[in-house]
């Protein structure tokens, strides 16, 4: 069901206790994080000796980690160097797209970075591996409220990384009004200026949004409804986008666009023109996190980057880079953290939110389907 901002207050207000992730080089803070690599060189040099295996292979989300452009810490680098593990990092787009290259069975990832809705589902088809926490100290500074939730209330199978919220972006110098309804992607007056999600649940929630759905509704004419909302919209839209929204935004290519409010940031920092909105109608609150998925070959290496990644040093790095929240609650509490208290990411005003949660598998092949229809029409 959705819930008001103040009725998920315990979640929203950990955004405040354990962080709002800021960025430097990404999303163009002026402060910039001192990181002291001896300070953990001995433990992970020690950690990384004792290995059987001396590489892993880590899928995240493009845009997604601190990679040392403009002067920001490069995570992948330093884990590399401190370790002596090689890291084989690909990106995806979607996490449709993660889990049918993971069905494929193409490759074999050690550590990947799926959303809520895909860890629950995952967990169901029994592809994640239990991880071991005693191998993963640092997940003593993950905060409790981002632990037991709903897609791994045991704690078996994740460690939280980030989370965050979608909002609506629009360029003031294309866009007449402030917008406040996602009815605003259905104006004609903006055709082809109009930008949409290219995943099937966050494209599918705006419509559902916007016709006063839920987005784990599992009644069909409500999908099919949906569906014709989008199939409606379609003439006016420039294109279906992933990552491809950075560049459209930031050029002024687009006026309008639905996208996730860490990644707003970053456009912002490269075009003050943007601004961003959070709809009446209500929005997605997302938990991505960290697993192991069932056919990782480097178990021990994977644990050992998941621990990487909580400890407090990484986690501020990379907090300052993302843009997204930070579960690590050293991290809030650090005089080199940013962001603190932005409206973007501490939104003073109610804000209508709900999980993605996993659908059964006749809604999924609904989903499925009707989002062919849509991208075919």
């Amino acid at each position: 069901m959705k819930k008001t901002l103040s009725v998920i207050l315990s979640l929203v207000m950990l955004f405040c206790v354990t962080g709002f992730s800021g960025c430097r080089g990404k999303n163009g803070s002026d402060s910039e994080t001192e990181f002291n690599a001896s300070a953990l060189k001995e433990d992970y040099s020690q950690a990384g000796s004792a290995m059987s295996s001396k590489e892993i292979n880590v899928y995240n989300w493009g845009e997604y980690i601190s990679d040392g452009s403009e002067g920001t810490l490069d995570v992948v680098e330093e884990f590399e160097e401190l370790t002596g593990i090689k890291v084989n990092y690909t990106t995806f787009d979607s996490n449709e797209d993660l889990y049918s290259k993971m069905k494929s069975g193409g490759i074999s990832y050690d550590v990947i970075i799926p959303s809520d809705y895909m860890i629950e589902r995952m967990i169901k088809e029994d592809m994640l591996q239990t991880i071991d926490l005693d191998k993963i100290p640092n997940y003593k500074y993950v905060s409790d409220d981002y632990k037991g939730l709903f897609f791994d209330p045991d704690n078996k199978y994740s460690v939280a990384y980030t989370g965050g919220m979608v909002g609506l972006i629009y360029n003031t110098t294309m866009v007449d009004e402030t917008p406040t309804s996602w009815s605003i992607m259905w104006d004609k007056k903006y055709d082809g200026q109009i930008l949409n999600f290219n995943n099937p649940r966050d494209a599918f929630g705006i419509a559902q949004y916007l016709l006063g759905y839920s987005v784990n509704s599992t009644d069909k004419i409500q999908w099919e409804n949906a569906a014709e909302k989008l199939i409606e919209q379609k003439p006016l839209v420039q294109s279906y986008v992933m990552d491809e929204v950075f560049n459209k935004m930031e050029m002024g290519e687009a006026a309008i666009a639905p996208y996730y409010a860490g990644d707003y940031l970053a456009m912002y920092a490269n075009n003050p023109d943007l601004a961003f909105v959070y709809p009446q109608e209500g929005t997605n609150i997302f938990v991505d996190a960290m697993c192991i998925p069932k056919s990782a070959k480097n178990k021990e290496a994977a644990e050992l980057f998941i621990n990487f990644m909580c400890d407090p040093e990484i986690a501020l790095a990379n907090a300052n880079y993302l843009g997204y929240l930070c579960p690590i609650t050293e991290v809030v509490n650090d005089d080199r953290y940013d962001y603190k208290g932005n409206e973007v990411l501490y939104p003073s005003e109610p804000v209508e939110t709900e999980f993605f949660h996993n659908l059964d598998q006749d809604t999924l092949d609904l989903l499925s389907s009707l989002w062919e229809k849509v991208k075919l029409a």
